[in-house]
């Protein structure tokens, strides 16, 4: 399916409006969940979009920014996977696995942004210094539409104006190739989530960890629904269960005889 001006266009608003979002990080409307929801909407496959969100954000869940590190932007990744899942007729895994040189595109442009825009610091500085807030906002907000039009830049060329290319470049992989890109890419997800438990996990809940897979693996279910009803379950028994623990030595009271 070849994706039209219009949509080219609106696929770019969309991303500009994102990517403001993604620079002063309100809304988290950026994350590939939601990127890939609007962007299925306006490809007119709302399913290929949730699929591809829930493929993408669970890969780049795990990637977060540490100090002057930009890791490859979550942002393109999802807008990049349903558009290559929807030109190109390939799963969404292996367009997850497509859309990365894209990814990583935009993480360059990202640090040359970064950079450039360091020796603007010192004038902030003084702004703040001095109280003068009015240059200070206009400051701020001129380099993020120049980072947010940049993304829009990159997804309209990318999308649009080159798809053709794109298109017939990855018809013409061989099918052992595209096989590999579907294997790497239903690789990630498990990538993105054990960063994710590299940073949040505790041994304590290893256990309920086993018990979500053995029940999602094993267990005939239709949806993941159930689980994650019985994960909230058991967060609240844990939650009201540690709020009612009396803390050792506060038995009430200074009587040591007691009554």
């Amino acid at each position: 399916m070849e994706i039209t001006l219009s949509q080219g266009l609106l696929l770019a608003l969309m991303t500009f409006i994102c990517g403001i979002d993604a620079v002063w990080e309100a809304f988290f409307i950026f994350r590939p969940i939601v990127v890939c929801f609007f962007t299925g909407i306006i490809l007119g496959d709302v399913q290929l979009g949730l699929a591809a969100g829930a493929v993408c954000e669970l890969t780049y869940v795990g990637l977060t920014t540490v100090g002057g590190t930009v890791p490859p932007n979550p942002l393109v990744a999802g807008v990049m996977t349903t558009v290559l899942a929807y030109t190109s007729g390939v799963p969404v895994a292996t367009a997850l696995g497509l859309s990365l040189p894209f990814a990583l595109l935009m993480q360059y442009i990202n640090i040359f942004f970064n950079s450039t825009f360091s020796g603007v610091m010192s004038k902030l500085d003084d702004y703040a210094a001095k109280g003068e807030t009015g240059p200070f906002v206009r400051t701020i907000t001129w380099m993020g539409l120049v980072v947010a039009l940049s993304y829009a830049i990159v997804i309209f060329l990318s999308a649009y104006a080159i798809q053709e290319p794109i298109s017939a470049f990855v018809n013409s992989f061989p099918a052992w190739l595209v096989h590999g890109f579907e294997v790497a890419g239903g690789l990630l997800p498990g990538v993105g989530l054990g960063l994710l438990l590299r940073i949040m996990l505790k041994t304590e809940n290893v256990g309920y960890l086993f018990i979500g897979f053995l029940i999602a693996s094993f267990l005939p279910l239709q949806n993941v629904l159930p689980i994650a009803i019985a994960g909230a379950a058991v967060a609240i028994i844990g939650y009201v269960n540690d709020k009612n623990k009396i803390i050792p030595g506060d038995t009430g009271g200074d009587d040591d005889g007691g009554i």
